[in-house]
């Protein structure tokens, strides 16, 4: 888990995109310059904003991808990761094993 960690915080982890960046390099298995262009496309902004703390913090909260700070009635948790999911078109685990487990019921 060190290098994840490591690389979502290089980019300034969920103040910025790096979280993003590194889902994709980790799902896809994309050099870290594709993962930064497909995440800019996604999101619909340039590749040099993805590292801009104040654009990426207004865009995490307008799509509810999850901020730093909690905002009321602002998705955050598996709300958010499966937000990430449906954004950025790809799998997370926690999200599968929470559909398992709320299907059982």
């Amino acid at each position: 888990m060190d290098l994840p960690h490591f690389m979502a915080s290089g980019m300034g982890g969920i103040r910025s995109a790096g979280d993003l960046v590194a889902r994709m390099e980790f799902a896809k298995n994309m050099r870290a310059k594709d993962a930064k262009a497909y995440v800019a496309k996604k999101l619909g902004i340039d590749v040099l904003d993805i590292v801009d703390e104040y654009v990426m913090r207004d865009l995490r909260e307008e799509l509810g991808i999850g901020v730093v700070t909690g905002v009321p009635g602002a998705p955050r948790g598996i709300a958010a990761k499966m937000n990430i999911e449906n954004l950025l078109d790809i799998k997370i685990n926690s999200c599968e094993k929470f559909r398992e487990k709320t299907q059982k019921r």
